[in-house]
């Protein structure tokens, strides 16, 4: 019997090989203390060097010329590929190394950011490291254009929301990447919405530097006691399947479903107990997606500290033992509110349309970016034990800024982060200081409205899933392409 709530949408892939084989094979074997070393590398001393990136997800939509046929989701062959080719003849792009399982273009890198694909086809860009929230906009600016000029001509509209407003996880193609077949197999195992995650979801984050672990343990604390308010901020999925269910962010709830063993807050996140070392045997705790090796993933899935003490034989009989390379993979396959990569990544956002995208890095950057103004925030923000930071983030899921507790606190970060942007005084050509991004966020905090509200006042609560309905979520949510 299938397990309630694992529907799976088309077919996996097949095959789980690719064409690069990125990682080495195994010479002396790495230690706890190599890893260690690994996030204190990451450390900038100088403040002034701090950098910020942004990456944004969005959901590919086939915009028919007929208004009376209904959009459709985008697949890889028709619709990801001619966008990718189109990046790199148009405005220089170049081929990125990982390649899909029969190796097809699944990255672009260009002046240190990357475009990328999620399971269901969502387009990411990751932003590259900048020096200032105008550099960061002027950076999406640049991307909406360009998205915008290869999307128009395929027919094809892309949206920012945190859950795709109407399409069914059996309406999403699967992209042809190795290590999604493995996640796709594995995750359903540890949480019966961990599809809905890979297929349906879409996210904008926001990464940070710090200058020691001091700072770090910090700057992480406030990020992660914070996560409700960026929650309430930015909710931007209340509808589910063509109709609002009641939710400000449906993604949110989404990620309580989907693997406790990498998901979620730790305690020593937010307790004052974190170290590199606790977040080192976190992570060699926390059980393995696969093994890359000859350009195949390799279903592994045990914790990496029995990986390292054991190794793992393969199908074919070839033992591997861990690399290096292969502990950096594993950092990249758990999902916590903050992850270090080893940057400090906020993952709490649901993806967002243009008017709100740069409030995002602006607003942490103002909190997280000033020691003064951090020891405030953590002050405001208070001690919350796991269970009543739980609290605050379901709050925030179901209620976003429509909750009272959520809007006060919103409310404080958001003048606290103000004033610091004032401080720093980063202007642009024209005088302005990175405080005018928060501007957008300031009426909805004023009115308890989150981004998806202003969706539902627009288009209503049950839109529907039929050629009107899908229309109206296409251009509500629209980030560039086609707009119906």
């Amino acid at each position: 019997m299938r397990r309630r709530g694992i529907a799976f949408g088309r077919p996996l892939p097949t095959s789980i090989t690719v064409t690069d084989a990125t990682h080495t094979e195994p010479g002396e074997p790495p230690t706890r203390a190599q890893f260690l070393q690994r996030f204190e590398r990451a450390q900038r001393p100088d403040p002034s060097q701090h950098l910020i990136g942004t990456e944004l997800e969005k959901f590919g939509v086939v915009i028919d010329p007929d208004p009376a046929i209904a959009p459709t989701t985008v697949d890889y062959e028709n619709h990801i590929r001619p966008v990718l080719q189109g990046l790199v003849d148009q405005f220089g792009w170049e081929l990125g190394p990982d390649r899909g399982t029969d190796g097809q273009i699944v990255e672009l890198r260009r002046d240190g950011a990357s475009i990328t694909l999620e399971p269901g086809g969502q387009l990411e860009l990751s932003g590259a490291p900048l020096t200032n929230v105008h550099h960061t906009c002027a950076e999406f600016t640049q991307h909406y254009r360009e998205l915008h000029a290869v999307s128009v001509p395929l027919n094809l509209s892309w949206m920012t929301a945190g859950h795709h407003p109407w399409a069914t996880r059996e309406q999403i193609h699967w992209m042809p990447k190795g290590r999604y077949a493995v996640m796709g197999q594995y995750l359903p195992t540890r949480g019966y919405r961990a599809l809905d995650m890979m297929l349906r979801t879409c996210t904008v984050q926001a990464n940070f530097d710090y200058t020691s672990e001091a700072q770090c343990r910090r700057r992480l604390r406030l990020a992660a006691l914070a996560s409700p308010v960026i929650v309430s901020l930015f909710a931007n999925s209340p509808y589910l399947e063509g109709k609002a269910v009641g939710q400000a962010s449906v993604r949110g709830g989404v990620w309580l479903n989907v693997d406790p063993d990498r998901c979620g807050i730790p305690d020593f996140m937010v307790d004052g107990t974190f170290s590199y070392e606790r977040y080192v045997d976190w992570l060699l705790d926390v059980p393995m997606f696969f093994v890359k090796r000859g350009g195949k993933y390799l279903p592994h899935h045990v914790p990496f500290r029995q990986y390292m003490e054991e190794g793992f034989t393969g199908p074919d009989g070839t033992h591997h033992t861990a690399t290096a390379d292969d502990f950096e993979v594993h950092m990249s396959t758990v999902f916590p509110e903050v992850r270090l990569k080893p940057h400090l990544e906020v993952r709490s956002a649901d993806a967002i349309t243009s008017k709100f995208v740069c409030a995002l890095p602006a607003f942490l950057k103002g909190l997280l970016y000033d020691d003064d103004t951090t020891g405030e925030a953590l002050d405001r923000l208070g001690s919350p034990d796991p269970a009543a930071l739980m609290g605050r983030r379901r709050e925030a899921f179901e209620r976003g800024l429509a909750s009272t507790r959520c809007r006060e606190l919103a409310a404080a970060l958001l003048d606290l982060s103000q004033k610091s942007l004032e401080r720093m005084d980063v202007r642009d050509e024209k005088g302005r200081t990175e405080a005018r991004f928060l501007e957008p966020l300031f009426p909805l905090v004023e009115s308890g409205t989150s981004p998806g509200d202003v969706a539902i006042a627009e288009i209503g609560d049950n839109p529907g899933t039929d050629a009107q309905g899908r229309r109206a979520f296409a251009r509500v949510f629209n980030f560039a392409g086609v707009v119906p």
